[in-house]
């Protein structure tokens, strides 16, 4: 998605982010019977802190400007995925809790959903300045 300003392009990474948590606590809750699976975890805060720095001026990357517009310094907005050292060890070995990974999916699930809703309101009000809001003409 091009940014046409800061929060669009803020909420676009955060939902990005968001699909990857889900994509991983999906992965735990597939895994919870696998004897030695450890329960994986994204380092979420630090990336949507990353990806929330843009600070609203826009450089193109690349000769194209579709799709090559990076936010100022940051380049590509990535979450690091990495072993969850606080789960507790089963006799299998395995580490996933999946009451736990359950109760994630479902707070993961809402606050995407809130970012969506953020996101369409956002577009909701560009468009209308666009159409409605523009004055006279």
């Amino acid at each position: 998605m091009s940014g046409f300003d800061s929060t669009i392009q803020g909420l676009d990474n955060a939902m990005n982010l968001r699909l990857v948590n889900q994509n991983v606590i999906s992965g735990n809750i597939a895994n919870a019977d696998t004897p030695g699976y450890h329960a994986k975890k994204v380092e979420f805060e630090g990336a949507l802190r990353q990806a929330l720095a843009v600070d609203g001026n826009l450089q193109l990357e690349g000769e194209h400007s579709a799709g090559h517009i990076v936010s100022q310094g940051s380049g590509p907005v990535t979450a690091e995925v990495a072993d969850d050292m606080n789960g507790v060890e089963s006799l299998d070995g395995n580490t996933v809790n999946r009451s736990e990974e359950m109760a994630k999916m479902v707070e993961n699930q809402l606050l995407y959903d809130a970012a969506a809703e953020m996101l369409k309101k956002k577009l909701g009000m560009l468009k209308y300045s666009i159409t409605e809001g523009g004055g006279n003409r």
